[in-house]
């Protein structure tokens, strides 16, 4: 894959990032464990289980969102290290995003046959929390998409090393 393909994915992840940290800060600010009880009353523990994950997630973002911003500004694009950066963040957000290791919620493999989110929680959620992921969805779906390749790449490059 050449340098300039590579170059334009970084800076498309790079805005979607951006957008996500945004949104994902801006619902942390916003949103109490206190305030999703009093809109759905529901399992306390699974809210915090919900909010955590949701933490996780901004952080990752953020970080990633600094590596891109890093390779991008420097001198020389660096197309391995940019490689890198992209299959981390595969694993890291997206991965993260549609099933979380504290399994929270889960990615309904069906729903791409159905085009309904695919994003499923173990126990009902407030309005607010199923808002927020149908609207991150799509985006992280395209993503992944897009980053898909890397995944595959480095375990290919990963095998044959060996």
């Amino acid at each position: 894959m050449g340098n300039s393909i590579v170059e334009s994915q970084m800076k498309d992840v790079q805005h979607f990032l951006s957008d996500t940290v945004n949104i994902f800060e801006d619902f942390l600010n916003e949103t109490t464990l206190t305030a999703l009880l009093e809109e759905k009353e529901g399992d306390k523990d699974y809210y915090k289980r919900i909010l955590t994950n949701i933490r996780k997630l901004l952080v990752y973002c953020e970080e990633g969102h600094d590596a891109c911003r890093i390779i991008l500004m420097s001198d020389q694009f660096q197309r391995g290290a940019a490689e890198k950066t992209l299959y981390r963040l595969y694993h890291h957000c997206i991965e993260e995003f549609f099933s979380p290791r504290n399994d929270a919620w889960f990615e309904n493999s069906r729903s791409a046959y159905t085009g309904k989110n695919s994003i499923r929680f173990h126990k009902e959620v407030p309005d607010k929390v199923s808002n927020l992921f149908k609207g991150l969805e799509s985006d992280f779906q395209n993503i992944r998409e897009e980053l898909e390749y890397y995944e595959t790449d480095y375990r290919t490059k990963m095998m044959q090393s060996q």
